[in-house]
């Protein structure tokens, strides 16, 4: 694996093995034009935001916008916007890159460039480096205003490499920013849901949020995934500082602030980044690379240099502009694979005769490499459901350097075997043990994420097997075996109260469900969970290796229970998963010692919507049947937590 992955390199030159001197490039103030722009043109350019695109600047006497666009297929190009009247500004081609200065621009005026193909055809486009852009259904570009606003989350950022290192908890709550409120009705702003979103996330004790897309997109039903505009913050809640005073809100509740990123593919609209200068130019030339035909979307070149350092560079404007404390990457395994959702003969191979994309797998090298060295303490995590070698293992060792990698088999058994009926399930004991097999081959997140909650799926709620009535109880069953499995967490929003209906993008959440008790016992039970998470160390250190879990009991498919033990920093924690309603009297549980253990968390209490009025007693383990058992009384569904008294 080691020698494929660092092929591509040999493709584009001994000299470009890495990014660039990370360390040499440390700049401030003013860009070295002529150095960012030889990096740019070496696929290195990571900072190649602060010389394309519009940037106020003085020349001479006047005051104006410095306009630069990378377009080598163009036979000419006119700048054209409100400064002018729309009647095209010619611009000079200096190599491959257009410049023009327009004396007298102003923030907030939209602009586009007129490009003239070689074929003499003339197509307006948005610029792929603007920093702001017009609301939808409007397309142009516009010079964005001057940052204002004034960052308060300096202890957040010297804390973050501590908070997000590899053995910290990890809890996030996934929500789409457009459809978690909408007050009176109305498209939320960055504003006015950033307090009540760090109230809410507070409360549950989550760390992070994980937004979907903010980059411009021109069509809803994307939610985001069809971008446009990989600079631009969308406009539909706000201006970029309107998104800074959000993420600064959430950093001082104490909330890290992740984001989708979209490099695996993006739309065909016409002002957008296809053909852009009348020629494939960000996408793939062969469509054989080039297009995705499950979306009907373009697939950016990845080996193409300047197509790289535009990836690298959306990366690191995200980062540093918006102190995002890092990306969730979508659709990773359609970049890995040449061959990905194409049939035979429709595909590619690589050079040596394969199918993974090599350019992409050093894209993503690349992208790694660049957030964890400018951004310490930032994460990266895969959406890659294959069993691609090595996701989360650093480059140096032939991986590709995530910090985490969504566990989709993990998602995908679990919500099966919960499918099933309860008095069918000793027959499927196999499905919900089988992670265990595999929880340690990579650093994995566990999400039950947006994509299981929509097209028809369902909610949560209503995937549950048995009768309708089980749904909340089975809901408690599914987040305590969630929190208590290795790995980190990851709930999409509405089913923290259970969310009875699937997601609807252009619908707020049914928040008048929280008036439920039963509903107020499952965020309850949220809360717990995420404290015990938080509180134990067993529950968090090990999830990296295998030493921090150990089966105790994983064999009893006649009563569907599982029985494991979660070990770190010199604790112990056992949780007890019982996956039928039926209530067991004098129940018989294997422990890992003999003592008194006591239950620091029970899933039947009637604070979270159980029957039970107190915490179950400390409990003895003494040798029976030649092991440690003790004997509870264990309700329907339950799930226990049993540490050493």
């Amino acid at each position: 694996m080691e020698r494929a992955l660092a092929e591509p390199w040999a493709e584009r030159g001994p000299d470009k093995r890495r990014p660039s001197c990370y360390q040499c490039r440390r700049m401030n103030g003013t860009p070295d034009l002529q150095r960012e722009l030889e990096a740019f043109h070496a696929g290195q350019g990571f900072r190649v935001w602060q010389i394309l695109g519009a940037w106020p600047r003085r020349e001479g006497s006047q005051d104006g916008w410095h306009f630069a666009v990378w377009a080598p297929n163009a036979s000419a190009i006119g700048l054209i916007g409100d400064f002018n009247s729309w009647h095209a500004t010619p611009m000079t081609c200096t190599g491959d890159i257009w410049v023009a200065f327009v004396a007298g621009a102003r923030a907030g005026q939209a602009y586009k460039f007129q490009i003239t193909q070689h074929n003499g055809q003339v197509q307006d486009k948005a610029d792929p480096y603007a920093r702001q852009a017009e609301l939808r259904p409007h397309t142009a570009s516009r010079l964005p205003q001057p940052q204002r606003h004034r960052w308060r989350d300096k202890k957040w950022l010297q804390e973050r490499q501590q908070r997000q290192q590899g053995s910290a908890p990890v809890s996030i709550y996934e929500l789409h920013l457009g459809s978690w409120r909408k007050p009176d009705g109305q498209t939320p702003s960055y504003r006015a849901i950033a307090q009540p979103l760090a109230d809410h996330v507070t409360r549950l004790g989550f760390t992070h949020v994980e937004l979907l897309p903010l980059c411009e997109y021109p069509y809803d039903p994307s939610w985001g995934y069809q971008v446009t505009g990989y600079f631009a913050p969308t406009s539909r809640y706000g201006d970029p500082d309107d998104l800074r005073f959000f993420v600064d809100t959430l950093h001082r509740a104490g909330i890290g602030v992740l984001v989708d990123w979209v490099p695996a593919h993006f739309p065909r609209d016409g002002h957008g980044l296809g053909r852009f200068d009348g020629a494939a130019l960000f996408e793939h030339p062969d469509p054989r690379r080039g297009e995705h035909p499950d979306w009907g979307t373009f697939i950016f070149d990845y080996g193409r240099p300047e197509v790289r350092s535009f990836l690298l560079a959306s990366a690191h404007y995200w980062m540093d502009q918006f102190h995002l404390d890092g990306f969730r990457v979508d659709a990773v395994a359609s970049m890995l694979y040449l061959d990905y959702s194409r049939n035979h003969g429709d595909w590619l191979p690589n050079i040596h005769g394969g199918n993974w994309n090599l350019e992409a797998i050093s894209l993503l090298q690349d992208f790694n490499e660049m957030v964890h060295f400018h951004f310490p303490g930032a994460l990266t995590i895969a959406e890659e459901s294959t069993a691609f070698p090595g996701v989360t293992r650093p480059r140096e060792q032939g991986g590709l350097g995530f910090s985490y990698k969504w566990n989709m088999g993990w998602m995908h058994d679990t919500l099966k075997y919960l499918r099933e009926d309860p008095v069918h399930r000793s027959y499927h004991h196999d499905t919900i043990t089988f992670s265990s097999l595999y929880h340690y081959s990579e650093a994995f997140a566990l999400p039950l994420s947006h994509d299981e909650v929509v097209h028809g799926k369902g909610s949560l709620l209503r995937k549950m097997g048995g009768p309708w009535f089980d749904g909340l109880p089975q809901l408690r069953l599914l987040y305590g075996y969630q929190w208590a499995h290795p790995g980190r967490k990851l709930l999409f929003m509405g089913q923290e109260f259970g969310q009875e209906r699937e997601w609807d993008f252009d619908r707020e959440l049914d928040w008048h469900l929280c008036q439920d008790p039963a509903r107020q016992g499952l965020l309850r039970w949220i809360g717990a969970l995420n404290e015990l998470y938080r509180s134990h160390p067993a529950l968090h250190l090990g999830d990296g290796d295998g030493s921090g879990f150990c089966w105790v009991d994983g064999s009893d498919a006649a009563d569907s229970i599982l029985v494991w033990s979660r070990l770190g920093g010199g604790r112990e924690v056992v949780v007890v998963l019982h996956f039928t309603p039926v209530q067991r009297t004098s129940q018989y549980l294997p422990m890992p010692a003999t003592g008194t253990w006591k239950v620091i968390l029970s899933s039947d209490l009637e604070m979270f919507g159980g029957a039970g009025q107190h915490m179950p007693e400390p409990v003895e383990a003494a040798e029976q049947w030649g092991r440690p058992m003790i004997c509870v009384d264990l309700a329907g569904y339950a799930v226990l937590a049993l540490e050493r008294a």
